[in-house]
């Protein structure tokens, strides 16, 4: 990797530090350079070059905003023998403590950065250059971008809603082939009919997200807070919000209710915050394996308890004893899943 890497920086001197990063989808170090310290992270699987490409277009269009602090992406390195590396620019980040606040208020500017832009002429689906300048009407982006290793399906679409269940459709349609799990094919036919019910009266405008908001991503300086490892898109704001609660300890509430003085809660956002969960859950199921199933289907593995009703009132009880799909408020009701 170092004679690779080091080819492309066209640096003399590559020299790892000892200073170790990365996590479950990468590992990475602080290497020294000719020119000072950079962040070196690496993936062996087969699309790893896929993934950092698209990693880098999030991080530029993140960086242009002029609003969130991020790594600058400087090199995306094909590796001999299999992998990718990414090479970033070096910061010296700490945890998320003093600046959190900070965090919660850029985020909000962030996300409102686009639909305030409504205001200025013209309109452009391709998500390049100076994020502040033009409304981007569409949802999507203009390349797939990671969150893990998977590859996000970001096809600009014209409608939210259509676009969020194209994204939960990739998900399950990786579940199903990898572990022939005809359950879930058979919730999501359900749950597609009843998507309108989650947004009935309220105007989704494209923002810039993150796309895999949660705290492990998120560190500070002394300058300020550090965002990183984004799977970047415009989408409705309140997914960026969704995924954190499912890693403790999470922002916590006092960042929470820093951001929502900015970006007010909508009518319906706790129910849409456990749709927008499944997306995670569903991604953390095809990362890590069928084990991700039972805590998340239910206690007994019989039920989609937690996360496709906020009370079990889908499936519960007969779904593995006899084979049928629906009991409780799903059929006796048709409202489906989540809260209604």
């Amino acid at each position: 990797m170092v004679a690779a890497v080091r080819e492309v920086l066209g640096s003399e001197v590559l020299q790892g530090t000892g200073e170790l990063g990365g996590g479950l989808i990468s590992e990475g170090e602080v290497f020294l350079t000719d020119v000072g310290k950079v962040f070196i992270k690496w993936n062996r699987k087969e699309k790893a070059l896929d993934m950092y490409k698209g990693e880098t277009a999030g991080l530029q269009q993140l960086g242009a905003s002029g609003v969130v602090r991020v790594p600058e992406p400087l090199a995306a390195v094909e590796l001999p023998g299999g992998g990718a590396a990414l090479v970033l620019e070096y910061l010296p980040m700490k945890d998320l403590r003093h600046h959190s606040l900070n965090l919660a208020r850029q985020l909000a500017r962030l996300h409102l950065q686009n639909p305030l832009a409504t205001t200025h002429p013209g309109g452009s689906r391709v998500g390049h250059g100076d994020a502040r300048s033009t409304f981007v009407p569409h949802f999507g982006f203009h390349s797939p971008t990671p969150c893990g290793y998977i590859l996000q399906d970001n096809t600009w679409c014209d409608d939210w809603q259509t676009f969020f269940s194209r994204k939960l459709q990739q998900q399950i349609a990786m579940i199903e082939t990898e572990y022939g799990d005809r359950e879930v094919l058979e919730l999501w036919s359900r749950l597609q009919t009843q998507m309108p019910r989650f947004f009935a009266g309220v105007e989704v405008l494209p923002s810039l997200l993150h796309g895999d908001l949660w705290m492990g991503n998120s560190a500070e300086t002394q300058q300020g807070p550090v965002l990183f490892d984004p799977g970047v898109f415009y989408g409705h704001h309140e997914y960026d919000s969704a995924v954190s609660a499912l890693v403790p300890p999470g922002f916590g509430e006092s960042f929470w209710a820093e951001y929502h003085a900015a970006v007010p809660k909508a009518p319906g956002w706790a129910t849409r915050q456990k749709l927008y969960r499944l997306f995670h859950k569903f991604n953390q199921w095809n990362h890590f394996g069928r084990q991700y199933r039972t805590g998340y289907w239910g206690f007994t593995g019989l039920a989609v308890i937690g996360y496709w009703g906020l009370t079990g009132l889908a499936v519960i009880g007969y779904w593995g004893l006899t084979g049928l799909a629906v009991i409780g408020y799903w059929d006796l009701t048709g409202l489906a899943v989540i809260g209604y």
